[in-house]
């Protein structure tokens, strides 16, 4: 089965996205003059966050030592991962080389941060490298914690019917494996998500609804069913969303359960155990049981945590998601309230929302306003108000475009053109196409 199978109609919105594009590129705001300054300037992490923000200061600062910590070889388009985990894409469509994108004049350091020393002002690589920093700015992302559920190991992805597309492109081309043959065998399928805060809460969604449309045209009705999971209580945080897809996956047969957190899984019996969680009628009080579910394709999105090298340095939440690990910080700047020299960025920041590429997009002005202010003496201006997109994918060619804010308002780019909660083909192609090249064009901190 292929792409063009499901697409016949393609090329004639290629034109659309194309102007799309060009909309967008000409609202970017004019670039501010440049600062002269000798300040060290630390980045840890050259995913989108880091990325983004490096090639944005080194137009901004005029002298600056900016130096930027990464390990990874390969730099990695993870919003395309759930369309190569359904055979859309290729593995290679996520991949490219970290240094692709790196901008001249700064310094690149090839290895781990191992440590961060908030009062001493200094990062430790895992190479033992000390580098002073007078501003830092943390954006690791975040670490998949495979381990929490027993049973499970990321060598399992492709075979007894086990997906994964989280945990990178070579595994969500084996989840695809195992997903396609669920799609033409039929069987039951189930969809999960963990307790944690995550990355892009609306992947698990689009997974479901894209294997779903995929198993409706190959093995066929009434010989598959698709069973979403979850150990929230709604579909959605947005709750005009959540409605929205609960009526979707009642439309499509898509059975819930939810308040069900994965524990264990035996792969040689296909069989899942959760924790499911419940008020007693009469007591009022919470209860918790056992529940095992059994499965010929299970999808598995594991907890989320920060990294053990920002767990590790003082700079989390002492009061909130103290299992989790994310950084403290002030939702509208992304300062750390403790540490004003220091910045959150992407999947690591502590907020309330925002574990998206789009939010990237509109956190890294926010961090570079401050930032450079903070240098100049000044205080920045810019505010992140929480802003994060998915485009949610409900049939392959079919997607809504759901925008919102930390309120959950939904904030639509392009009223009256593109309704949130349509199902449409531009918004397919949103996601397909355009972004793509915008999360190009904001890595090379032009968008």
């Amino acid at each position: 089965m292929t792409h063009s199978e499901f697409a016949p109609s393609r090329r004639m919105f290629l034109g659309l996205a194309a102007a799309g594009m060009a909309t967008m590129a000409a609202r970017a705001p004019a670039r501010a003059a440049q600062v002269k300054t000798s300040a060290r300037v630390v980045i840890i992490g050259a995913g989108a966050g880091g990325t983004a923000l490096v090639n944005r200061l080194v137009e901004r600062l005029d002298g600056a030592a900016i130096t930027i910590i990464d390990a990874r070889a390969e730099h990695l388009y993870q919003p395309g991962l759930s369309l190569v985990a359904t055979g859309l894409k290729p593995a290679s469509y996520t991949v490219s080389k970290t240094t692709d994108w790196l901008p001249k004049g700064i310094s690149y350091v090839n290895e781990a941060a191992a440590g961060i020393d908030p009062l001493t002002r200094t990062v430790t690589t895992s190479g033992g490298q000390s580098i002073g920093y007078d501003y830092l700015v943390v954006a690791p992302g975040l670490v998949l914690d495979h381990g929490a559920i027993e049973g499970f190991s990321l060598d399992l992805v492709g075979t007894n019917g086990i997906g994964a597309l989280y945990a990178g492109p070579d595994y969500a081309a084996k989840t695809w494996q195992a997903a396609r043959k669920f799609t033409e065998e039929g069987g039951v399928a189930l969809m999960t998500r963990p307790t944690t805060e995550m990355k892009c809460a609306g992947a698990p969604l689009k997974h479901a609804f894209l294997i779903e449309d995929i198993a409706s045209r190959t093995v066929g009705a009434g010989k598959y069913e698709i069973h979403y999971t979850a150990p929230q209580p709604s579909l959605f945080g947005v709750p005009i969303v959540a409605e929205k897809v609960r009526m979707l996956f009642g439309e499509r047969g898509i059975a819930t359960h939810m308040q069900h957190n994965l524990l264990s899984i035996e792969p040689g019996k296909k069989l899942a155990r959760f924790e499911k969680s419940g008020v007693d009628a009469v007591t009022k009080a919470e209860v918790k049981s056992t529940v095992e579910l059994p499965y010929d394709y299970l999808h598995v999105i594991p907890p989320q945590r920060a990294p053990d090298v920002i767990r590790q340095s003082g700079l989390s939440w002492a009061d909130k998601w103290t299992d989790q690990g994310w950084v403290e910080c002030d939702q509208k700047t992304m300062r750390h309230l403790r540490y004003p020299e220091i910045f959150a960025l992407g999947d690591v920041a502590g907020v309330p929302k925002g574990k998206t590429a789009a939010s990237v997009k509109w956190q890294v002005p926010v961090v570079e306003d401050h930032l450079v202010a903070a240098i100049q003496g000044k205080e920045g201006t810019e505010t992140y108000n929480g802003y994060t997109s998915c485009p949610l994918i409900t049939r392959v060619g079919r997607a809504m475009l759901v925008e919102f804010d930390y309120q959950n308002n939904l904030v639509p780019s392009f009223p009256g053109i593109i309704a949130p909660l349509e199902e449409l083909w531009i918004s397919w192609l949103m996601k397909e196409v355009a972004l793509k090249a915008t999360y190009n064009a904001m890595l090379r901190g032009k968008a």
